[in-house]
């Protein structure tokens, strides 16, 4: 049975931990994202901060696609409060999961060669952290989120010492997030359950994150903001309004996981905001705007002007996952196939792409994306314009496929390969 407070609240018994911390350690930066939490979380620590006299440092990862709301609230957050030391504020090309594209598994913020498509302009503070100041020589280009966040603490340790992170996570918003306060392979400090060493490829660095509002409610946290009259994100007023109660309120990153369900709610709380995101990333919004009439038959449809051959075979994936997401994976895993081959063999990486098709000295089909999204659109089950060839498997894969939707294998136009399989198929053979 686990141990609960019996004469303390939770605001109490997070003050305590703050106590401790700033007894602890000289050198404390937070980890705010705009969010109610790390807000909350840097909120009480400016005030705790006051009483032992010491500054504290601010990390903010600018992720570029984000509520003007979550900026607005954030330089609010940074008004003129001495016991504010320095702001890390990243504007950095950091990849960062994308869940909603199947052939952008990933996207890069602040990414240079995507600047006309920024969902904001950069900001123009004192404090920014971009490619053009950036001296961190540890930094590359399109390094993965959860691996800055490593190297940072690193840096911050070898410039300040022995530190402590403050993180505004509360365990029952998710499982992953209590098992990350009550693991039993972690190393605390001086065994206090709500701190956790960071550690750099098993290797621990002498940092330290803590968790001050790990054991609060979403109803505590907002309680805590009335009470207090403190600031925070009027971007969950939006969603409050929008229909969405206090305990279903997330500010993740816009293409993540835990939002692919509800990106649209971008539409209604920042309209502005919901264009610029949704030609920002591939596969946004693709899946919800186009209709099939038939499982195999050339889609009846032109690549619009404004998009690029990438982002038109990406929504034409999209599209067919609508209505057969086994046929959408089988042409996915051939266009796998196919940029593996051109990687590994003529030493082409996917970024390399052509977006319209080429020819090579030889007269050969260089890769592009032209000549991928042209495929899908012809409905070329064997993918013959990639190269590929009838294989048993495919035909065994088609047949299953015919079993489950037979009912929309329409009348479309067919190339004349799976115009002879449609035929044999539906007379019996």
């Amino acid at each position: 049975m686990p141990k609960k407070y019996l004469k303390k609240n939770v605001y109490e018994a997070a003050m305590e931990r703050y106590d401790f911390i700033f007894t602890e350690f000289d050198n404390i930066y937070f980890s705010v994202s705009g969010g109610k939490d790390s807000g909350l979380m840097w909120q009480l620590g400016l005030q705790k901060a006051k009483e032992h006299n010491k500054k504290i440092d601010m990390l903010y990862i600018d992720l570029e696609a984000q509520y003007k709301a979550t900026i607005d609230y954030v330089y609010e957050l940074i008004e003129n409060d001495e016991y504010i030391g320095t702001v890390y504020w990243i504007c950095l090309p950091i990849s960062l999961r994308n869940a909603v594209s199947q052939l952008q598994p990933k996207w890069t913020c602040w990414n240079k060669n995507k600047k006309d498509l920024w969902v904001r302009e950069m900001p123009d503070n004192k404090w920014v952290i971009n490619e053009n100041n950036c001296k961190w020589d540890w930094f590359r280009p399109q390094m993965e989120f959860e691996e800055f966040i490593i190297l940072f603490a690193e840096w911050y340790y070898k410039q300040f010492g022995k530190s402590a992170a403050g993180i505004g996570i509360r365990s029952n918003e998710s499982l992953n997030r209590f098992r990350t306060i009550v693991r039993d392979d972690k190393t605390s400090y001086k065994d206090k359950h709500y701190t956790t060493q960071i550690r750099k490829n098993d290797k621990p660095i002498p940092v330290y994150n803590f968790y001050p509002l790990y054991d609060w409610t979403a109803a505590d946290v907002w309680g805590a903001i009335s009470k207090f009259n403190l600031k925070f994100n009027e971007i969950y007023e939006l969603m409050y309004k929008n229909g969405l109660s206090i305990y279903e309120q997330r500010l993740c990153q816009p293409y993540g996981d835990d939002q692919r369900d509800g990106l649209d709610q971008y539409k209604a709380l920042e309209p502005e905001t919901w264009e610029k995101v949704l030609n920002r990333v591939n596969g946004v919004n693709f899946g919800n705007i186009y209709a099939r009439t038939s499982l195999l038959g050339h889609m009846s449809t032109e690549k619009p002007d404004e998009m690029s051959w990438e982002q038109y075979a990406v929504f034409l994936l999209e599209s067919i996952r609508i209505y057969a997401p086994e046929l959408e994976q089988h042409y996915y895993k051939k266009i796998k196939k196919f940029m593996k081959w051109w990687e590994e063999e003529e030493n082409i990486e996917v970024d390399n792409f052509y977006d319209e098709g080429k020819t090579d000295e030889e007269g050969r089909n260089i890769p592009s994306f032209q000549r991928i999204a042209q495929a899908i659109e012809k409905n070329d089950f064997w993918m013959k314009r990639l190269s590929f060839s009838q294989t048993k498997s495919d035909v065994e894969r088609l047949n299953k496929l015919k079993d489950k939707y037979k009912k929309i294998l329409g009348d479309g136009d067919y190339g004349k390969d799976l115009q002879r399989w449609k035929e044999d198929q539906l007379n019996g053979g």
